[in-house]
């Protein structure tokens, strides 16, 4: 088991869903705490508030993304390529880990009731490969999960 499968096991014991995992994962890899970003991050499992729309692991993958190709603060500019990023992680989602799912809301992945929070065993799966593609898509814009921009 790799290191951060096992770290989202740790983090799936303590109650975080797959939005708050992805973020916990980033800020792990900058050395930073962020609680409110992670208490904001609570609305986007299971599909935005359990609601079985779009999957919290695409949704936190790219708030991932943000985090670190995101502005945040007037001073700053976004990436150049960060809408090209979100693009390619949301096409890769649909064509990637939810083919066999038909689609790219949770309810297609755990079924007609994820507001019992009930979670897939396909969930831990689907939230490894978005870690492993965002940190993909980073390197290949020049940048790595451990670092955001100045």
């Amino acid at each position: 088991m790799s290191e951060a499968a096992f770290r989202l096991l740790e983090m799936h014991r303590q109650g975080f869903n797959c939005s708050q995992m992805l973020i916990i994962l980033g800020l792990e890899a900058l050395e930073a705490e962020n609680p409110d970003l992670v208490r904001a991050m609570t609305g986007l499992g299971g599909g935005l508030g359990f609601s079985g729309g779009t999957c919290g692991a695409l949704t936190g993958g790219v708030c991932l993304l943000g985090l670190y190709a995101g502005k945040g603060d007037p001073a700053e500019e976004e990436h150049d390529r960060f809408l090209l990023m979100i693009n390619e992680l949301v096409e890769w989602f649909a064509a990637e880990p939810c083919r066999p799912y038909g689609g790219i809301n949770c309810a297609d992945i755990i079924g007609d009731s994820p507001a019992g929070r009930a979670i897939s065993p396909a969930c831990g799966g689907i939230v490894l490969a978005v870690w492993d593609k965002v940190r993909v898509i980073l390197a290949e814009s020049g940048m790595s999960v451990g670092t955001c921009p100045e």
